[in-house]
Formats: C-alpha cells, sequence, structure tokens
C-alpha cells in the first residue's frame, strides 16, 4: 500500500482571526494552499481501503462544506452518508436500475453494478436543493455552491492524507435511488463522494494552463 501524501492536517478548530471571520493570508499558508489544490487526484473507489475518515476527520469535511460561498444562506447541499449495513440497499438500486434501463443486461453486468455499492470505506450522496426558492437564488448559482461544498471536502480529505472521488452515472436518475433517499420535491441527487484511504496512486495528471481557459474582455470596436 502507497503511504498518503505528507501533507499536514488542519485543526478541527481554525485559529482565532479565520473564527472572527478574517484573514489577512500569510505566504507559507498560501504556498500549502497552492500544494494542496495542485496535488489532489481523483481517486478510483476500488483503490480507497479502509481505514476511512475518523469522527473528528468527518467533522472537518463537513465544517469545510460549511465554509463554501452561499449567496442568501440557503445551504442548497445536504449530504447523505450511505453506512456498511446499507449498502447492500443500494446495491439492489444499482442493479434494479440499470434492469429498468437495459432489460437485456446479463448476470454479470447486473453484480457489478451492485459491487459499486461495496467500495469506498466513506460513502455518501450529495443532494442539490434546486427547487423553488423564495430568496430567488438562480438554481445555477446554487449549483454552484453545491459544487464549492463538494471541492471543499476533497481538498480537506486530501489535506488529512485520505484519498477521494466523485462518481456518478445513469442510476442517480433512477426513481429507485430517490425512494431510497427520500429526496424531497426539488432535490436532485448529484454524485456520491468517496472516502478512504489510497491503496494506491496514479501518476499526477498534468493541469491546463492559464492561457488556455482565461481570456480578457476587450473594448468594443471604436471605443477609445
Amino acid at each position: 500500500m502507497d503511504m498518503p501524501m505528507p501533507l499536514p492536517s488542519p485543526e478541527v478548530h481554525p485559529p482565532a482571526a479565520a473564527r472572527a471571520g478574517w484573514w489577512d493570508g500569510d505566504p507559507q499558508e498560501s504556498g500549502f494552499v497552492a500544494t494542496l489544490i495542485s496535488t489532489r487526484q481523483n481517486v478510483s473507489p476500488k483503490r480507497l481501503v479502509e481505514p476511512g475518515p475518523s469522527e473528528q476527520q468527518l467533522e472537518q469535511l463537513f465544517r469545510a462544506a460549511a465554509a463554501a460561498p452561499d449567496h442568501g444562506l440557503l445551504r442548497p447541499w445536504r449530504f447523505v452518508i450511505v453506512p456498511m449495513e446499507r449498502r447492500a440497499d443500494l446495491a439492489e438500486v444499482f442493479a434494479l436500475a440499470l434492469v429498468d434501463r437495459d432489460p437485456g443486461a446479463t448476470l454479470e453486468q447486473i453484480e457489478s453494478a451492485r459491487e459499486k455499492a461495496h467500495r469506498a470505506p466513506l460513502l455518501m450522496l450529495v443532494v442539490a436543493q434546486l427547487g423553488a426558492v423564495e430568496a430567488q437564488i438562480p438554481a445555477l448559482e446554487r449549483m454552484v455552491s453545491v459544487g464549492c461544498a463538494v471541492q471543499n471536502m476533497l481538498l480537506m480529505a486530501h489535506g488529512q492524507g485520505l484519498g477521494s472521488s466523485l462518481t456518478s452515472g445513469q442510476a442517480m436518475q433512477s426513481p429507485r435511488m430517490r425512494r431510497l433517499f427520500d429526496l424531497r420535491e426539488g432535490e436532485e441527487p448529484v454524485c456520491f463522494l468517496n472516502v478512504g484511504t489510497v491503496a494506491r496512486r496514479k501518476t499526477q495528471r498534468m493541469h491546463p494552463e492559464p492561457q488556455d481557459f482565461v481570456s480578457m474582455l476587450r473594448r468594443e470596436s471604436g471605443e477609445r
């Protein structure tokens, strides 16, 4: 088993300045943040093994999610942990959702669908609240907030020396999935978040260069 990357685990309680709602920044801290972001990898659930996060680490993950940008303070996300004793129920949803889509699915394909529910030590469903809200915050903006909450959790897991990944698929839109997780009107299942100890790491992928995706809004023709 590969040893986790030697990144220091953040404390559960942030520094006093952060608790007070401000932070002036620190060159050493910013360097750590840059390293944390640039070295994070998506680790397949097949390569995530025990031990999973401790209770303290799990609290850190959810505190990180709570720090995401949230226009209107709607908290348009929630997370549903799937404990080991409920993995079989999720496995059946994966299997039956496959049969619903493809009645001709082979036994091997059905068993493969079931197996996906039994991989990472920590498995949770990411749920987005995209229905009508009084604050009139657009659903797209709320979805950005959900993404920020998820990214905060992925980075926190990486800082803890754990691996993580996001998984989805056609089963996400199955009515069976909605029933299992008791999703309310306006709620949408986004993906599963997987966390655990990394059994084997892959080669770090190259990230795109900023000039490949950044442009400048130019002056209109004739403007001085």
